[in-house]
């Protein structure tokens, strides 16, 4: 069996779907337009794509389940400045004094995730 995609509760799919597509410089699928009740960001096989469906009710408590994501091209905070120049918000910061940690953010809908270090600072 393979995971072909996480889905994710939207107001505006493909406004989420675009934030989403610049945060991770994946594509949108072919075809998808604004006004789609269905958006998907199309992630590099084997990675499960992140599909975005239109619900009439807005997000109202915490997500049960978040992404944390690792940087691959910046530090961790550098990807934090980043995403928040993008529209995403520091949700709680558990960054520590020794450089560990995590940044729990959230996107423009409230939806969190996680923005751990890189693989070069965890190496370093």
């Amino acid at each position: 069996m393979k995971l072909r995609h996480i889905t994710i509760d939207a107001a505006n799919p493909y406004e989420l779907a675009q934030f989403w597509s610049t945060v991770t410089g994946w594509p949108l699928g072919d075809g998808d337009e604004p006004g789609d009740d269905e958006v998907l960001v199309v992630a590099p096989d084997p990675v499960p794509g992140l599909l975005f469906i239109a619900v009439p009710e807005g997000k109202s408590v915490k997500n049960r389940v978040h992404l944390d994501w690792g940087p691959t091209e910046r530090t961790r905070d550098a990807e934090v400045e980043r995403i928040s120049g993008l529209g995403g918000t520091i949700h709680e910061d558990h960054r520590r004094p020794d450089g560990r940690g995590w940044v729990t953010m959230k996107d423009p809908e409230g939806n969190e995730f996680c923005v751990e270090r890189s693989q070069a600072e965890v190496a370093g």
